[in-house]
């Protein structure tokens, strides 16, 4: 291994590092990524931190990589090695090392991978850290030293922790759980031996390569056979997860998509009366329903930017009890730890469910319904897509709409709105928009894939 000095720049997004292996990732970055990071916390006074890795083909060497750079500036590496993402939180908390790095691309392709990574106070490094770290890297001043590798194992306290406390009811649910070959299928039997459910794993082989479907719950058309198994079992509920676990998805009992604003709807209801603090947060691209139901029960929304290193960061910054956002990422600091863990939210659902006859659709009778899209990619080149999202905002400005840009652009119109991005784990532009009529919502949608089509050229 060898120190890299050519490190593409542009895997170094908004809230994690991430790009193609071994294109703009293989081992020499690794290493270098780790001497960095090690010499960035002895800067910061800090001699340890704790590392993971999730179940991608290309994250053993990576992970060995990272961790002789780590240890070569002179950090005390407390390894992990294969986890979750969630599970890579715990330690950190449970071990009360407040740095650290998980390997994983999350729910992006194959051939990706990526750090997530955490200077202190155990929150993801986010925008100007990100970029400040890359620019840390070029300059290449490094510690040496001679650090030690501490095996870890917190399998067992991490179960008690989404266990303990939980109250099932007496209802014997049927659950079909879907972890995708990613992560969470080196630890969902094991687990939910302990939960008084009825269970079936499909697609539950550990493979990185995810040979059955992309790892990503928050996409419908991800989750089929998951629905023709819930249909066929006649099950409760099916929740399938991300990549490296810390996104939920879920299949009502008839088979359909249950979005997570409709989720989040679910669990405010359930909590609403047992809080203090009656503010919930959510994304920029959640369903209008989810705002005006916060409103119905005597709660005040919170509209905030997308990326979980930003809306994990400002739940705990506003002591909120609950927050989330429509990928797939929700935070429960009612009586959980304040992390994304899509197998805890998945378990919260169940808790619910089990204390009651109601159906997932039950449970959700009387939200005020809209037509929406789902979440649109538009494939842009990372260097293009923020320069189409400033050229809409011009746009939107010149025309005189209501919007706000706290991430992107998202116009609000007095029968729908409009949400256009620059994403910030790949190269994309994404989209979503709502109305109060199909009508209405073809001509919001049209006038805006024009816009991404015309200034995306």
């Amino acid at each position: 291994m060898k120190t890299k000095k050519d490190i593409n720049k542009n895997i170094f997004r908004a809230y994690d590092i991430r790009g193609v292996v071994p294109t703009d990732i293989d081992v020499d970055t690794s290493y270098t990524i780790g001497l960095a990071f090690g010499s960035k916390l002895r800067d910061l006074g800090k001699d340890k931190c704790v590392v993971g890795h999730d179940n991608r083909i290309s994250s053993p060497d990576l992970h060995q990589a990272l961790i002789q750079g780590l240890i070569e500036t002179g950090i005390n590496v407390y390894d992990l090695s294969l986890t979750t993402t969630p599970m890579y939180y715990y330690a950190c908390i449970n071990l009360g090392i407040d740095s650290g790095i998980m390997i994983t691309a999350s729910h992006n392709p194959k051939d990706e991978n990526g750090f997530k990574i955490a200077f202190s106070d155990y929150n993801n490094a986010k925008g100007k850290e990100i970029t400040d770290f890359y620019d840390y890297i070029e300059k290449g001043n490094f510690k040496t030293g001679s650090g030690s590798i501490t095996k870890k194992d917190v399998k067992k306290d991490y179960f008690k922790a989404l266990l303990d406390n939980l109250s099932f009811g007496s209802r014997k649910l049927k659950v079909v759980l879907d972890p995708g070959n990613g992560t969470t299928s080196i630890l969902l039997d094991e687990l939910f031996k302990n939960v008084p459910v009825n269970y079936k794993i499909i697609n539950g082989e550990s493979d990185g390569t995810f040979p059955n479907h992309h790892p990503d719950p928050s996409i419908e058309s991800n989750l089929e056979e998951l629905k023709r198994v819930v249909k066929n079992t006649k099950a409760d509920v099916g929740l399938a997860f991300d990549g490296d676990g810390d996104r939920v998805g879920i299949i009502s009992n008839l088979g359909e998509f249950i979005p997570m604003d409709y989720y989040m709807i679910i669990i405010i209801r359930d909590i609403i009366n047992k809080v203090d603090n009656k503010t919930f947060l959510y994304d920029v691209k959640c369903s209008k329903s989810l705002e005006d139901e916060i409103i119905k029960l005597g709660g005040k929304p919170y509209c905030y930017r997308t990326g979980n290193s930003y809306t994990k960061a400002k739940v705990k910054e506003l002591d909120l009890a609950f927050g989330g956002e429509l990928s797939g990422h929700v935070y429960f600091r009612d009586k959980f730890l304040g992390f994304d863990s899509g197998i805890y939210a998945g378990l919260r659902l169940l808790e619910i469910l089990s204390n009651t006859k109601k159906t997932v659709d039950d449970l959700l009778d009387g939200i005020n319904k809209y037509y929406s899209t789902p979440e649109t990619k538009y494939k842009s080149l990372d260097d293009k897509k923020y320069l189409v999202v400033e050229k809409i905002e011009e746009y939107c400005k010149d025309k005189n709409y209501t919007y706000n840009n706290i991430d992107g652009v998202r116009v609000t119109f007095s029968d729908g709105w409009a949400s256009v991005r620059a994403s910030n784990t790949g190269p994309n532009i994404t989209g979503r928009y709502e109305a109060n009529t199909e009508k209405r919502l073809e001509e919001i949608k049209e006038e805006f894939e024009s816009l991404i089509t015309k200034y995306n050229k």
